[in-house]
């Protein structure tokens, strides 16, 4: 597997929102009746409560926050001042580039908007981190 990930391109590897790793479930989780998880219902109505937060946000002229161009993020993606000192801390120590760094802001804003929160916690940002591991090369 870290062969293939090492041929694609850090350019192309950029255009990819989240890179999440998926292990393997146990024949016991596998085969557990109970239910886990929130009901989908609950799921559904959250999201879309966040996907009303963001058509009042943006009034028409963006669809959701997947769809922000840089001006925009700069306006809607307010910060926390912890926020903003790990997302420093995240560009300098793993080298994000400026792709990745709108990629996070974008999906920490939807962490904040799924919470209801008005700015982006350090919470939301390093949630939003997690979703990069291909850029730490942990495969």
């Amino acid at each position: 597997m870290q062969r293939y990930v090492n041929r694609i391109s850090g350019p192309l590897l950029d255009r990819i929102d989240r890179h999440v790793e998926v292990p393997a479930l146990s024949f016991e989780e596998l085969s557990d009746t109970r239910p886990t998880g929130p009901a989908s219902a609950d799921v559904r109505s959250q999201v879309q409560a966040a996907r009303n937060r963001q058509r009042e946000r943006y009034k028409g002229s963006f669809g959701c926050n997947a769809h922000l161009d840089a001006k925009a993020i700069h306006a809607h993606c307010a910060l926390t001042d912890g926020a903003r000192s790990m997302m420093e801390t995240a560009m300098t120590q793993m080298g994000f580039s400026a792709r990745a760094y709108d990629k996070i802001l974008r999906i920490a804003r939807t962490l904040a908007d799924l919470e209801a929160r008005d700015h982006i916690s350090e919470q939301h940002i390093g949630e939003a981190i997690q979703y990069r591991s291909l850029d730490r090369e942990l495969f």
